[in-house]
């Protein structure tokens, strides 16, 4: 007789001498290639965990002397001036503010419109559109994120004023759409649409990958109870994608909360004692484009470590999130089952 994993049940009974014979999915052929291949995928997944594990502790090791040596609270403070070694005092308040909006933001634009193109890719475009479209999706993917970000400071930013305007005039009176002394090409708001424009590629193509991949026999089960096309993507397509479409937003949310350049030709800084606005009409800076402005103080000890406890914060938030997103994905696939 055999089993459902094609081993008989007689390979998985004791031998007389009480010794296990074959365990069904455990069993191995005990070919060298195995071996090596079994080898050489657990010391990549060991090596991964061991990198991440090594840099959290460079970060942390070279982060608590600066912290220790701070004069303001580093969690709520939104003063950073760490010109004097010995008279330290900076606060993580503001950037991890500008960050977090900038990045929520992009999100909030890019997401729904990656899926919607994913799904025009998948289901509505013909054949002769759908694969040359795919291909644009997949090479935007790769544009350097400096060119996004020359292309925004110098093309786009000039047109997102009427944008601002309209805003402010329709909903000024909420704290998030205020208007400040910022130029409109220099605000969170504005960065927040190229970044959302950065990730766009990266969502499209992953939640492309995962709608091409919904089982047919859901789809025409789907079409053979009578549902229209837009019924079958919402009952069919959208719920076994709904995974794949998260994880596809945790990759362009970690991009968006590490990216440097764009958002460093783009944002104005704020001088160091300006007044705290909600608003994303105003300008700021983020994790990393903090420590990458004033990569030139890197010259002591105590200076570095202060722009390194910013960057381990950043760390912190980006392992969040992406354990955040695991949860959720994992929950959602126990569920389905």
């Amino acid at each position: 007789m055999s089993s459902v994993t094609g081993v008989s049940v007689a390979d998985e009974t004791p031998d007389p001498e009480g010794r296990e014979r074959l365990a069904g999915d455990r069993a191995s052929t005990g070919r060298l290639g195995d071996r090596l291949f079994g080898g050489a995928a657990k010391g990549a997944g060991v090596l991964v965990v061991a990198l991440v594990t090594l840099i959290g502790i460079f970060l942390l090791v070279q982060a608590v002397p600066a912290l220790a040596d701070n004069h303001e609270n580093f969690l709520t403070s939104q003063k950073w001036d760490v010109s004097d070694p010995d008279n330290m005092g900076f606060g993580i308040a503001r950037l991890l503010w500008v960050t977090v909006i900038s990045s929520v933001l992009a999100m909030l634009i890019a997401v729904p419109l990656g899926v919607c193109i994913a799904l025009f890719i998948t289901h509505y475009a013909p054949g002769w559109l759908a694969k040359p479209a795919a291909t644009l999706v997949d090479l935007l993917a790769a544009v350097p994120s400096i060119v996004f970000g020359l292309w925004g400071a110098f093309v786009v930013g000039q047109y997102f004023e009427p944008v601002q305007d309209f805003l402010v005039a329709v909903v000024g009176w909420f704290p998030l759409f205020e208007r400040t002394a910022a130029t409109a090409a220099s605000t969170i708001a504005f960065v927040s649409v190229i970044l959302a424009i950065m990730i766009l590629p990266i969502i499209t193509a992953l939640s492309r990958e995962v709608f091409a991949q919904t089982p047919p026999a859901h789809k025409e089960a789907a079409l053979a109870l009578g549902a229209t096309k837009w019924e079958m993507i919402r009952t069919a397509v959208l719920p076994f994608g709904k995974p794949g479409v998260i994880s596809a937003a945790m990759l362009g949310l970690g991009r968006a909360l590490g990216e440097t350049i764009a958002v460093l030709f783009i944002v104005s800084s704020l001088p160091d004692g300006a007044p705290w606005s909600w608003s994303i009409f105003n300008g700021g800076e983020t994790f990393a484009s903090k420590i990458a402005n004033n990569a030139g103080e890197f010259d002591s000890p105590s200076k570095t470590g202060a722009y390194i406890s910013a960057g381990l914060v950043l760390f912190i938030l980006t392992f969040v999130v992406n354990a955040i997103a695991r949860i959720v994905i994992e929950r959602r696939k126990a569920f389905t089952e």
